[in-house]
């Protein structure tokens, strides 16, 4: 079994920078993408950023130019650098794996982290 936990969410004024972190935790052998979504109250959960292996990353329209997104394979991190935030970046982060091989065989599929608070707010 693989856990997903998330760090490094807080307040924020508008303009500012935060770094977020995941880490995944388990008997790993390998991990496909990792990402970040986000969830603002009353709006459905969104993609902000993936990562693939061997390093191709995807971004949402709307944090491309603010955030990067970086992993570290041999520890299993993945971590978000968010700049210039902004109001709209306020919500729930959460760390996401699409798949993820373990010891023993097992696979991992879909997994979530449980979410850190990101708001932005002056």
């Amino acid at each position: 079994q693989m856990l997903l936990v998330e760090s490094g969410g807080g307040l924020m004024h508008p303009g500012g920078s935060l770094i977020l972190s995941c880490a995944a935790f388990g008997t790993i052998k390998s991990i496909d993408t990792m990402g970040w979504y986000r969830q603002a109250p009353g709006n459905e959960r969104e993609l902000v950023a993936t990562i693939t292996s061997n390093g191709t990353t995807n971004y949402a329209d709307s944090v491309k130019g603010r955030f990067t997104i970086s992993r570290d394979n041999a520890e299993n991190r993945v971590a978000l650098q968010m700049n210039l935030v902004k109001p709209e970046d306020t919500g729930v982060y959460y760390c996401h794996v699409d798949q993820a091989v373990l010891v023993g065989g097992w696979t991992e599929i879909n997994a979530w982290g449980r979410g850190t608070q990101v708001t932005v707010s002056s």
